[in-house]
């Protein structure tokens, strides 16, 4: 490696992020931009381990060490071109990935690892800046038209891939800006939208077509879908909310997390109206958490992105409520490296003031006479292993249950599966037991002209392996639409990854 004594000599260090204070002012992302030298030493700590465990620990195969190596010698151009070759956007997983590689990496087992999600960002953004990111046009057409359905990471990887296979690639999106969760899920503090503008840009010079505010199923039949592209590939995401089925559900104050999340994403970019994930257009400014007791239920990613909007609103109170136990505050036997850690983890979120509790049980959702949500009733869990089954089982603490007051509650307990009801029934798809589109490999079973790709096939996940799903989709769709051809693909130098054919 470039430094072979680096992991000795330098401590991890993360990005440098803006005052609490300062921050919580605004919706500008959290971290500073990342600086040379800082990149330079973070890469150097990357050691000659021999079997770099951080391959098999990221979805997309990122072949970190000898970017590492290309930016410790501050070698962007190749650092850029090894990164581009598995990751179609590092600029987004360099912000909102929870880097399993990192928790694979070898350093890791006795000092703190590489920050390679760091390193990532700081390539992908040094290629903007010199002009390495460029748009790469195909010098041949096949003449096969591809249809993908939802513009999520998973979908534009797709749309990317296909695109330089040299098929015609129309991206089509029911809200009104490409993205899906990365435009309308993650916070702004987390990811400015300019960031997918600015890909969207390099991608439209490119060919991909975009089409917005297009709802498919509905403004195109499934008939018409089919008829019009050669195949069609699916990745509109889970997007169906799990609920809970207590009293009170019904109250004026209790919304889906995503509900929240949407709209303060369209707030931020100046738009008047929302629409939300299921299609339901309302004013935007419905859903305010200033002055309020706000409750978020679900202790994860999303629990968190609310955690940190409510208090930019100005929340007078932001408690984070959780079903399971307190997690581990360091890594767990239970959860031996190179696995990924099931720890305790403390997001900027948190940091920004969060009043956090675990093994609890929402009882009762209670309000007053004009409908309006006034607090939650929730009582103390238990955890015990089940000595036949072993498995945890849950008991309510007797004597435990209370009120706290609520004022806005949001559900955070994560999706169970896509929306079933119109378009994957018209096109009279299989489901799997979880209500995912049963797929073989990527290919529906059902129906071979259709192919499923990211969590509307695999489920609720990650944006790395949407972003993984996205590419090998477009790999069995290519292989698809040309036949022998793909055969070819395989051949293919490690840094042009792109189909043999375009």
């Amino acid at each position: 490696m470039g430094k072979p004594t680096g992991f000795l000599e330098f401590e991890r260090e993360l990005p440098k992020k803006r005052s609490v204070e300062e921050r919580l002012k605004d919706y500008s992302e959290i971290e500073t931009a990342p600086t040379d030298s800082n990149s330079k030493q973070q890469a150097a700590r990357c050691m000659d381990c021999g079997i770099p465990f951080c391959h098999n620990g990221c979805p997309l195969g990122n072949i970190i060490p000898e970017f590492n190596d290309a930016v410790y010698d501050e070698n962007w151009g190749l650092a850029y071109e090894i990164l581009a070759s598995t990751n179609n956007f590092p600029e987004f997983t360099g912000r909102i990935c929870p880097a399993p590689c990192e928790a694979s990496c070898v350093l890791g087992i006795n000092k703190p690892p590489v920050a390679i999600e760091y390193i990532e960002k700081s390539i992908i953004e040094k290629a903007f800046e010199l002009g390495l990111v460029k748009p790469r046009i195909p010098k041949t057409r096949t003449g096969k038209k591809v249809a993908v359905v939802g513009s999520g990471p998973a979908g534009m990887a797709a749309a990317y891939q296909l695109n330089q296979a040299g098929h015609s690639v129309v991206l089509l999106e029911r809200a009104d800006k490409i993205g899906g969760l990365v435009r309308y899920g993650i916070p702004d503090f987390k990811l400015d939208k300019g960031i997918i503008d600015r890909r969207m840009a390099v991608m439209e010079a490119e060919g991909v077509e975009f089409r917005t505010g297009v709802n498919v199923g509905v403004d195109i039949k499934a008939e018409e879908l089919q008829n019009e592209f050669d195949a069609v590939l699916l990745t509109m995401g889970s997007t169906v909310p799990r609920d809970v089925k207590i009293a009170g559900r019904q109250f004026k104050g209790v919304h889906f997390a995503m509900e929240f999340l949407s709209q303060q994403n369209k707030r931020v970019a100046g738009i008047d109206r929302v629409v939300d994930h299921r299609g339901v257009a309302y004013a935007n400014g419905e859903i305010l958490a200033t002055d309020k007791h706000v409750v978020v239920i679900g202790g994860g990613d999303t629990g968190s992105d609310c955690v940190g909007t409510s208090g930019r609103h100005g929340a007078k109170s932001v408690t984070q409520i959780e079903l399971m136990p307190i997690p581990p505050k360091e890594r767990d036997a239970s959860t031996p490296w190179p696995n990924w850690p099931m720890m305790l983890r403390t997001s900027t979120s948190h940091e920004e003031g969060c009043d956090r509790h675990w093994s609890i049980n929402t009882k009762e959702f209670v309000g007053d006479e004009n409908g309006n949500l006034t607090a939650l009733k929730i009582v103390d869990l238990d955890w015990q292993k089940d000595p036949e089954t072993g498995r945890m089982q849950m008991r309510e603490v007797e004597g435990s249950e209370r009120t706290i007051p609520c004022d806005l509650a949001f559900l955070a307990a994560g999706f169970l599966h896509p929306q079933q009801e119109g378009l994957l029934n018209d096109l009279d798809l299989e489901f799997d037991e979880r209500g995912n589109i049963k797929t073989n490999g990527y290919q529906s079973t059902s129906n071979e002209k259709i192919f499923a790709a990211g969590d509307c096939r695999r489920g609720q996940s990650l944006v790395v392996w949407a972003i993984s799903e996205g590419r090998e989709a477009a790999r069995s769709v290519d292989e698809y639409l040309m036949g022998e051809s793909f055969l070819e693909a395989k051949a293919v130098s490690m840094l042009n990854p792109v189909f043999a054919h375009a």
